[in-house]
């Protein structure tokens, strides 16, 4: 009776210092799809966290961890991909975070599986998640870590199906090393050593 009176919350004490926002589309129709990674990533570095994604907040799923010693928010919008910036916003203004400290993770048709790229600022480079979080606080001075999932095999296929199509095996293999790095960027960019993590891992 008294453990359980007296038992901590797991919940990380202290103010949000950053948010680590995963994009893609929610529900089980959009799972490991191309246009999904940044989901996916997300759910990796909440694993490697001990955290959990679950709590509805900000139009998206949330959960709370300490990563590199920082208190983080960890995001997934539920807004669909192209509408990303109203759940990206809102929690920045919650939290009173600038950019600077918000880190979006998402996919990258221009990078092969396997790849991943930071980058502090920016444009969108035509990612729609990216172009609506970027119209909607009007600053494109947030870190983001481009995830490959690789180019049209066929020049006459339509993006949009290409994007929403499912991953191979050996495709998703590359992509979860890429995510591997990503988890440990992330670790780094939170600690204010960005440019080690480009180092490291930009390909």
């Amino acid at each position: 009776m008294f453990k359980n009176i007296f038992a901590r919350s797991a919940e990380p004490v202290g103010p949000v210092e950053y948010i680590v926002a995963g994009l893609g589309n929610p529900g089980g129709k959009y799972e490991g799809t191309r246009h999904n990674a940044g989901f996916m990533a997300l759910d990796y570095i909440a694993e490697k966290a001990g955290a959990k994604v679950d709590r509805i907040r900000f139009k998206g799923l949330t959960g709370t961890a300490v990563i590199g010693g920082k208190k983080v928010l960890l995001l997934k919008p539920s807004t669909y991909m192209n509408l990303s910036g109203q759940s990206v916003t809102e929690a920045m203004s919650f939290y009173k975070l600038p950019p600077e400290k918000v880190i979006v993770l998402f996919d990258d048709i221009s990078l092969e599986p396997g790849h991943m790229r930071i980058r502090m600022k920016g444009s969108d480079g035509g990612q729609n998640g990216m172009k609506n979080i970027i119209y909607l606080s009007g600053s494109d001075r947030f870190p983001r870590i481009k995830l490959g999932t690789g180019a049209k095999p066929n020049p006459q296929w339509d993006l949009a199906d290409w994007v929403l199509s499912k991953f191979t095996e050996t495709d998703k293999k590359a992509l979860y090393e890429a995510i591997d790095h990503a988890n440990s960027s992330v670790e780094l960019m939170v600690q204010d050593n960005a440019a080690e993590a480009m180092n490291k891992y930009n390909s």
